[in-house]
């Protein structure tokens, strides 16, 4: 993949807020530096973080969401639905909401 394929990868995950201007720079200066950023993609969405700004109990949602690149409210719907099946959902987002940390 070229250099600028891996720029335009990380503008994209830094635009969809997955990833932190920080961290952007940071992994932008390790990929013109020469380096191996590996998969950013992989580095940093496999990091599990519960929202401070998309939340409306723990965040765990809206945390999920930005991971998997969809609404939150599809995430909401998903754990409500999952609540019915004999409280699964709420069983899962209290054990999210326990051991994720906070942005």
């Amino acid at each position: 993949m070229s250099l600028a394929d891996e720029l335009d990868k990380l503008s994209s995950l830094h635009d969809r807020g997955v990833i932190t201007s920080e961290e952007f720079q940071k992994l932008k200066a390790r990929l013109v530096e020469g380096g191996e950023v590996g998969s950013p993609v992989a580095s940093v969405d496999s990091q599990m973080r519960r929202s401070r700004d998309d939340r409306w109990i723990g965040g765990v949602c809206g945390g999920l969401a930005r991971i998997m690149g969809v609404e939150s409210w599809l995430v909401r719907l998903g754990f409500a639905l999952l609540t019915f099946f004999w409280g699964t959902g709420l069983v899962v987002y209290i054990l999210l909401w326990i051991f994720v940390p906070n942005e």
